[in-house]
């Protein structure tokens, strides 16, 4: 079976092993199967990887746009405020979808599975 490009089925949220059912049951949830290819996706998860990345690059916005803003207009504090927090707010929400989207697009293309008491060797 051919694979789907896990960065544009992670981006558009959609089974990592088709590319073409939906990924998630609710705003988060992962689905437990495929309703396209009937994939088990239940031990798929994500994990704290996708909060990394969005806090990385989100803050990066959003102190670059607060700096500028600050040093071009030099408005008041609580206008910078008004600005900046609700826009950092819907960048964060914008883009969680997507990141854990990726995140579990990866972990299928790259056949990566938590490692388990079981997995490992005895000494």
């Amino acid at each position: 079976m051919n694979r789907p490009n896990p960065i544009l089925s992670g981006i558009t949220c959609r089974c990592p092993v088709c590319g073409k059912g939906p990924l998630f049951e609710g705003v988060l949830k992962v689905r437990k199967q495929c309703k396209s290819c009937s994939a088990d996706l239940s031990k798929a998860e994500s994990g704290d990887g996708p909060v990394v990345f969005i806090l990385l690059i989100v803050g990066a916005i959003g102190c670059g746009g607060l700096l500028y803003t600050e040093l071009t207009f030099h408005p008041p504090a609580w206008v910078e405020l008004s600005i900046w927090i609700p826009a950092t707010i819907a960048l964060s929400l914008g883009a969680i979808r997507p990141f854990k989207s990726l995140m579990i697009a990866a972990q299928f293309h790259f056949h990566a599975s938590e490692a388990k008491g079981s997995d490992v060797a005895p000494r």
